[in-house]
């Protein structure tokens, strides 16, 4: 009887040592070891990661495409260009931030401050427009997803809609530091 359970706990350990093997022998050589089911992620200090989104999105521009889809028809993406003056959490509301920005795309070229909510997927921020008027251009529900130097979205506006991607890049200082409009964006290094 005690042979028989010994055997037992045996073929047991055996079985899960064998499963980790294959499992691993699966897994590439340079891949990260998979997280266990029990082991939780770190919690994220928001603090610290809306502390970063105000400063990765102070002084950029959102330079990119964007795609207009109406009357079930998609028409071939344009240039559309955001200029980020600045960007700062609206004190006493918990997801509204201010974007003091410059939207370039068409024949359209406005400086606004624009106060728009943030959520945040995580440690990843999407800015979040639910019939939003803007003045002047006007009323539009937008999803926009921030990652890395990256942003990709939908908008809406009336029955006309599309898609925008692009990339994010910061602006070099003027030379002249009085000059306090944006400048062009930073060369690729």
């Amino acid at each position: 009887m005690i042979l028989r359970s010994r055997l037992g706990t045996l073929a047991v350990v055996a079985v899960g040592v064998l499963g980790s093997a294959v499992r691993a022998a699966d897994q590439p050589q340079d891949a990260p070891p998979a997280r266990s089911q029990t082991q939780s992620a770190p919690p994220l200090d928001q603090a610290a990661l809306e502390k970063k989104f105000a400063e990765d999105l102070s002084g950029v521009v959102f330079a990119g495409n964007y795609s207009v889809t109406a009357g079930g028809k998609e028409k071939p993406a344009e240039m559309e260009k955001y200029t980020i003056t600045r960007v700062s959490k609206v004190k006493d509301k918990e997801d509204t931030w201010l974007f003091v920005s410059r939207i370039q795309y068409g024949k359209t070229d406005l400086e606004l401050p624009l106060a728009l909510p943030v959520k945040w997927a995580g440690d990843t921020p999407v800015i979040t427009l639910s019939n939003l008027t803007i003045p002047a251009l006007g009323t539009f529900t937008s999803r926009v997803m921030i990652y890395g130097d990256r942003y990709a979205g939908t908008w809406q506006h009336g029955k006309t809609g599309g898609h925008l991607w692009g990339k994010i890049e910061k602006i070099e200082a003027p030379a002249d530091a009085t000059d306090k409009s944006p400048g062009s964006p930073a060369a690729p290094k």
